[in-house]
């Protein structure tokens, strides 16, 4: 998912399976297969798909076979797929803990908290923090906009709704790794309904509650330090664009300017050491779906002697991690690599709807697509997909794990590579560094 712009993600979905299942799940965001010129590692001579995965005659790609590594040094942690928080299929979650600022053990460590590389910063649900630790919540300083006094509160939008709640400041430690500071991140839901602004609430639907969003929280670590970045930063275009919010005595809540430093911030950014990126690595799973599945989140590019950079592609990218001069049959689209996407997302009108879930593809045989990923540098590389009948994969209804699953996007412009496409790889994401002179962001695998 992404904010302020696209992704797409399968949650209430989910829920809805659950019931059709009883007699017969997903917030819509996934997807998998093999690039036609991995060379690392990155793809395998897999089993192509045929009857035997789901839908009679075609084929798949070939898929990666990369095996994460233990996630049991300091800047790892281990990423889990399964039921989690509210029984979403193909949301990667991981454990994080937030304490107070200046105490080390006003603290609460959230499990379930979804692994967003599509978008920028940490968001937890305020109610599952209340759930941990009743005390918390009221020892999070709310941030407050200088000279006014007015408390800071945001709107965070995606494809398919949006979270509003307060801006508040917490020391964060994910795995080993412990920013430096503390840092601001969204409380989502810890603001009274009434406050949320019109151009949120128009936005789709609230998904303040964990049922609504399908986990108990957010942790975005895509290639941004910042959640909004200039365009919230600037009067001038904060004044339309702005996801903040000024709230005098919390109520009458008005867009507003916000600096850099108050903005919700990638923590991985605070980080003392390993704070230049991450590597997302996924194990492989069957083409039909598994149960469940296991990774690891690396801390770190070429910092430590478990994150050497070794994708076989390197794509620099915007601020925000797309690659814009991309092509998907024979027109030019924006592509990105969201693990926060629960399934493969993009526009094909060759592709038939499920009848019962109208978001997904249900091809009646295997199918194979080919997205040609082009980065800023001119690295172009092709991309094989594979997509099987999603009624059929969501069938056994025990499954949560699917590396074939792929959904409509709504629009022939956008290519949204979602977590399929991550099982089985290494994937990379370097932050953007160029405000302090250093690298531009990139993604790679």
């Amino acid at each position: 998912m992404r904010t302020t712009h696209t992704s797409a993600k399968l949650k209430g979905w989910m829920q809805a399976m659950l019931a059709v299942l009883l007699t017969a799940t997903l917030v819509a965001c996934g997807g998998g297969g093999g690039s036609s010129n991995s060379n690392s590692g990155n793809s395998s001579s897999g089993s192509g798909g045929s009857a035997s995965n789901g839908s009679s005659g075609g084929s798949l790609p070939p898929s990666p076979t990369q095996q994460p590594i233990a996630a049991n040094a300091a800047n790892t942690v281990q990423i889990t797929v399964g039921h989690g928080a509210a029984g979403v299929i193909n949301i990667p979650t991981v454990s994080v803990t937030i304490c107070a600022p200046g105490s080390t053990t006003n603290c609460a460590t959230i499990n379930n908290i979804q692994l967003d590389t599509g978008s920028f910063g940490l968001r937890v649900v305020g109610s599952v923090l209340n759930s941990i630790n009743p005390t918390l919540l009221s020892a999070l300083p709310v941030s407050t906009i200088a000279g006014s006094g007015a408390q800071l509160a945001e709107c965070a939008r995606f494809a398919d709704g949006y979270t509003w709640g307060s801006v508040r400041t917490a020391t964060v430690t994910i795995g080993g790794e412990t920013t430096a500071s503390r840092i601001p991140l969204q409380i989502i839901g810890d603001k009274a309904a009434s406050t949320t602004p019109a151009i949120c609430s128009g936005s789709g639907m609230s998904e303040n509650t964990v049922s609504d969003l399908g986990s108990n929280g957010i942790l975005g670590v895509g290639t941004a330090p910042n959640d909004c970045g200039a365009t919230c930063a600037n009067p001038a275009t904060a004044v339309n664009y702005s996801n903040y919010f000024a709230c005098p005595n919390g109520t009458s809540c008005t867009r507003t300017a916000v600096p850099l430093t108050q903005q919700v911030t990638n923590p991985v950014a605070s980080f003392p050491v390993d704070n230049n990126g991450v590597i997302v690595q996924m194990e492989p799973v069957s083409s039909t779906g598994a149960a469940s599945a296991n990774g690891t989140l690396v801390f770190g590019i070429n910092t430590a002697g478990n994150n050497t950079l070794a994708a076989s592609q390197v794509f620099t990218t915007t601020a925000s991690g797309d690659l814009e001069n991309s092509t998907f049959n024979g027109t030019k689209i924006t592509a990105f690599l969201d693990s926060g996407s629960n399934a493969y997302f993009f526009g094909d009108s060759t592709l038939a709807p499920c009848s019962q879930f109208p978001n997904f593809y249900c091809p009646s045989s295997a199918q194979t697509r080919t997205v040609t990923l082009v980065g800023l540098n001119g690295v172009s590389a092709a991309a094989d997909i594979g997509i099987l009948d999603a009624q059929t994969l969501f069938a056994s209804g025990s499954s949560f794990a699917f590396n074939d699953l792929a959904g409509q996007f709504g629009n022939n412009t956008s290519f949204d590579l979602g977590l399929p496409f991550f099982y089985g790889r290494y994937v990379y994401y370097h932050l953007d560094q160029t405000a302090s002179g250093g690298p531009s962001p990139y993604v790679g695998y």
